[in-house]
């Protein structure tokens, strides 16, 4: 119950930021932040040391915890080398995925489908994520999938952010099924070009990825 209570608060929290509710280099008061969601400081440090591993947040001794100010190249690099490392777990998802583990793909496709349909961004990037974690377990390699895992918690809020550009939800989706269809086929190369091109925020993508930003830091001033 805490552990779950701990993710509500550091979704939220992660939502703000991204939102620009809180401005770059606001600081975040302990004390107001567990008065604001009825918590003792202790899950609120715990939340704040997490947004910190993910870049949001930026700890600096005897003075706390301020919202950091994302480095749009460093942005651009994690995101290149996601879209590496989803890659190579499509690729090897093509050669070593169980029937099984091909019929959960299939259905956390078909949920995210549901998920598109409704155009709430955010419940189809709940979706989305299961559906990523069904080709890191069909990869069969342990420690790819953490690497990867831990890349994709940095890039959560960004990712979330991405969504929300127009179109984007039904292009994912889109782009889901082209990935889903290579590894039913076996096809590694095809898996491994797909999953490249879906993670990776490029061109007309990337302009208005920055757009976005640069809008919700506007609002924040």
């Amino acid at each position: 119950m805490v552990t779950r209570r701990t993710d509500e608060i550091r979704e939220s929290l992660e939502n703000q930021i991204v939102g620009g509710e809180f401005a770059p280099e606001e600081r975040l008061d302990e004390v107001k932040l567990a008065q604001k969601f009825g918590v003792s400081r202790t899950p609120i440090r715990e939340v704040l040391n997490q947004l910190s591993n993910a870049g949001l947040v930026e700890l600096r001794p005897r003075r706390g915890a301020f919202v950091a100010a994302p480095s749009l190249g460093k942005l651009v690099e994690m995101f290149e080398a996601m879209a590496e490392m989803e890659a190579i777990c499509g690729r090897l998802a093509a050669r070593r995925m169980t029937e099984d583990e091909i019929a959960r793909l299939k259905e956390a496709h078909k949920q995210c489908g549901q998920a598109a349909e409704t155009g709430d961004p955010d419940l189809y990037y709940a979706e989305n994520a299961k559906f990523h974690e069904v080709i890191y377990s069909g990869c069969h390699n342990s420690f790819l999938t953490e690497e990867v895992r831990r890349i994709r918690r940095r890039l959560r809020a960004y990712r979330r952010l991405q969504l929300r550009v127009r179109n984007r939800v039904q292009d994912s989706f889109a782009e889901h099924s082209e990935i889903v269809d290579s590894i039913v086929d076996g096809d590694g190369s095809r898996a491994e070009a797909a999953l490249r091109n879906h993670i990776m925020v490029q061109g007309e993508r990337f302009n208005q990825l920055v757009a976005g930003m640069e809008k919700l830091k506007t609002n924040s001033g």
